[in-house]
Formats: structure tokens, sequence, C-alpha cells
């Protein structure tokens, strides 16, 4: 009892001093316009995105997410529009955020060789708090626990506010890279205290490469042979710096990767996990499961790791009236 005393002071003192972070995908090109606004219609015919997490479901469901997106290049509009509905529940349902976002994006052909996108994002934010989950120090019996009811005074539980995103992308047939910032504005998020809660902004940069082995080429967006494609992920929120770095290998239909994911302090580097993926890619069809090896002090008996898994649909449309290059980045 003493044990779990102590456990539930230190999870009240974690409670008082964190700070919230964006949900985060293994798969994050899986679910591409998340990742960054500017990727909305850069595959020009409507795609359909599904993503589901479930992280750590060793600590009893303490985070999993649900995204449903869709984008398509609108040739009237010069860009493309998106649409994406995510859910997250943390701690067991203790906090539901539900977000519904739209996205338009911008298509700027340079030369033959080089394009750019830029892409624009606003969201509406609902969240909701189940206060009977939570646990405060006024409702502790040294001998018997959580049993008194708490002098805390209770909040309205739930609360809505508008957010806004930006982003961009250069791309070639070869090389990609992009940089978006989210919650540009910083919204408040606070439930009790108004204006002590701001949502922290996050900068995202991402970079890659889709690189032919002997014999292998594309033709008309399908890919022939065996391609190699290395990748690099930075997001800073707050004090807090993470990376991703790894490989995917393509064969159709068959893709394969491998991540590392870590993260950097004011004084340290750490690692956080070690990323293995296997997808099937098959005409409008692709499916993708991916695991994530805790390897922090958390521990991956403790964690039982990450699960992911995402589904997509690429639809067939008419042929292209003027000049459009797809981006030719993984669609893990």
């Amino acid at each position: 009892m003493i044990k779990r005393l102590i456990l539930g002071l230190f999870l009240c003192m974690e409670a008082v001093c964190s700070y919230g972070q964006d949900p985060q995908f293994s798969q994050f090109y899986a679910n591409p316009i998340y990742l960054n606004p500017a990727f909305a219609g850069s595959v020009r015919c409507p795609r359909l995105a599904l993503n589901y997490r479930n992280q750590w479901p060793g600590l009893n469901k303490t985070f999993i997410t649900l995204s449903a997106s869709y984008d398509q290049h609108v040739e009237a509009l010069s860009g493309g529009l998106g649409l994406i509905i995510m859910n997250d529940k943390a701690g067991n349902g203790t906090l539901n955020t539900s977000t519904f976002s739209g996205i338009y994006s911008y298509n700027l052909n340079i030369n033959r060789n080089f394009s750019i996108r830029a892409g624009l994002q606003a969201t509406y934010f609902q969240e909701k708090l189940d206060w009977d989950k939570l646990t405060f120090g006024d409702m502790i019996d040294p001998r018997y626990g959580y049993v008194f009811p708490t002098q805390e005074v209770r909040p309205a539980e739930k609360r809505g506010f508008a957010d806004f995103s930006a982003g961009i992308i250069g791309y070639s047939s070869k090389v990609y890279g992009g940089f978006a910032v989210h919650h540009i504005t910083e919204p408040d998020q606070a439930f009790i205290v108004e204006g002590s809660s701001p949502l922290p902004r996050k900068y995202t940069v991402h970079v890659g490469a889709l690189l032919p082995l002997r014999g292998a080429s594309t033709y008309k967006g399908r890919m022939e042979g065996t391609f190699i494609s290395p990748n690099f992920l930075y997001q800073q929120q707050q004090g807090f710096n993470q990376f991703n770095f790894g490989l995917y290998v393509i064969k159709s239909p068959i893709v394969g990767g491998i991540w590392y994911r870590g993260y950097t302090g004011k004084k340290f580097l750490s690692s956080d996990s070690f990323i293995a993926l296997i997808g099937i890619q098959k005409d409008l069809f692709k499916f993708g499961y991916s695991y994530d090896v805790t390897v922090s002090k958390l521990n991956n008996n403790v964690t039982a790791g990450s699960h992911e898994i995402s589904l997509g649909l690429q639809f067939e449309c008419r042929p292209k009236k003027k000049r459009f290059k797809a981006i030719s980045c993984p669609t893990f």
C-alpha cells in the first residue's frame, strides 16, 4: 500500500508539471497530410488513409489514436484539398481529444525537375475530461488508499478551440524535403485556469530520397524492381526534441522498413525505440503494420511496445490535363 501511495503521489506531481504533446505516428508517410499540410493533393488522384496506433498497451491503454484523412488535387484551384478527422484517448480515456481539420495546398512547378507545394490548415479541437477517473491527494487514506471524496472544484469538462498550421514541401523525382509548423497561435487548452496551458508550437523537418537499384524503374507512378528510401524526421515541441531515421526497402508489392527513434534534452541524448515495418501495396490498396520496441528506461516488458496499423486507398481519376508531378516518397 505504501508503494501504491508513493506511486500515486508521483503521478499526481507529473500531471501538474507536464505539458501536452501531439499524437505521433511511426508510419508518418501513411498519414501524410497530418505530417505536413502541404502533402494535400500531392498524388493528384483522391486518396483515403486510415490509421490506428496503440502506444504502450502494457500501461492500461495509455494512448490510443485513430485518424481518417482524405485528399485530392483540384485543377481549378491549382492545388489540393484535404480533410482529417482524428480522435486521441489518453490515460484510458481520461482525456479525450477530437480534431477536425480542413487543408488547402498550392502547387507550383518551378521547372521540369523541381516543384514546390505550400499548405495551410485550419483545425477545430474538442477536448473532453472524464473527471471521475482523476484522483487527488485529499482522496488518500494512509491505510486504505483512495477512499475519500475530493474537495477539488469540478471544472467544465468540455471545451473547444481553433488552431492553425502551415507547411511547405520541395521535391524532384528522387529527393524531397519539407518543413511544417503546427499550432501557430498556441491556443489555450486549459480546463481550470484560463491561459495557463498553451498548446506548444510544433516544428517538423522531414527529408528523404527514393533511389532505384540496378534495373529498377518507375512507370506511370508504379515502381518496378527494387528501391531503397532513406528518410529523416525531426520534430520539436516545447522542450522535447525527437528524431527518426531509417530505411525503407521496396520491392512491389512488399515494403519493409527499420527505424530508430531518439530524443534530446538540454544535456543528453536518449534512445526511445526501434521500429520495424512490413507493408503490402497492390494497385489501389495498401496495408501496413509496424511495431515499436521500447528501449528507453520505461522498458519494453513494461510498455509492451506500440502497435500501429495503416490502411490506404488510392483511387483512379481522369487523365491529367496539365503537367503534374506527384511526390515520389514512401507511402508508409
